[in-house]
């Protein structure tokens, strides 16, 4: 899988790619979770994520340009490969395993390795900190991926709180296709076809 999703990237043929792919391989990208109590939260779940986004980015885009033909420059193959299987990077560098407690079903206190996640070392929100990080990486990125990355999280960003926000939410949507794309992807990756699985008790 991550040899697909290398080989993915590097199709694309952008510019910084290979600065991203070189963080991406230091990082723990490709181990981590994506969840700490949801959707692939499991060793590997955080690539599992992105090529499902991938995949779904892929077939949606096909559809949709059955319907609507004229979106398809909107809606290009590298646009969907690169804003799907990078949107989370923010994920990489911020699981830690720890030892946890639970009270089981029996009513006794057990131990079980679960995740923590840990945003001090770079606080700037979700979509936000995966832009920051790809254009420092050199990364060129397109208005369209850069708002389709930032939006991703849709109406569960914290940020939608404040008006502006959600003005810009709106007028991101609008300017680009890309964003209501992703966010499809990224809901059904995530709400349909991935599993949330039961930490196992350690013995």
């Amino acid at each position: 899988m991550k040899h697909t999703m290398l080989e993915l990237l590097r199709s694309t043929n952008r510019k910084g790619i290979e600065n991203v792919i070189e963080y991406l391989e230091k990082s723990d990208f490709f181990v981590a979770p994506a969840s700490t109590a949801f959707h692939g939260n499991y060793v590997g779940g955080l690539l599992e994520h992105s090529m499902n986004c991938c995949r779904i980015g892929l077939e949606l885009r096909k559809v949709l340009i059955a319907q609507k033909p004229d979106v398809a420059d909107k809606l290009s193959e590298e646009s969907i490969k690169l804003v799907t299987l990078l949107h989370d990077i923010c994920k990489a560098n911020i699981y830690k395993e720890e030892i946890k407690n639970r009270n089981n079903a029996f009513g006794s206190w057990e131990k079980y390795r679960g995740y923590t996640v840990d945003y001090s070392k770079f606080p700037v929100g979700h979509g936000e900190k995966s832009v920051i990080m790809l254009l420092r990486l050199g990364l060129d990125l397109s208005t369209d991926e850069i708002l389709a990355i930032r939006w991703h999280m849709s109406a569960w960003d914290l940020a939608m709180q404040s008006p502006e926000s959600k003005s810009n939410y709106s007028t991101a949507k609008e300017m680009a296709p890309l964003c209501s794309l992703m966010q499809a992807a990224d809901c059904l990756a995530s709400g349909v076809i991935e599993e949330t699985r039961p930490p196992m008790p350690l013995p």
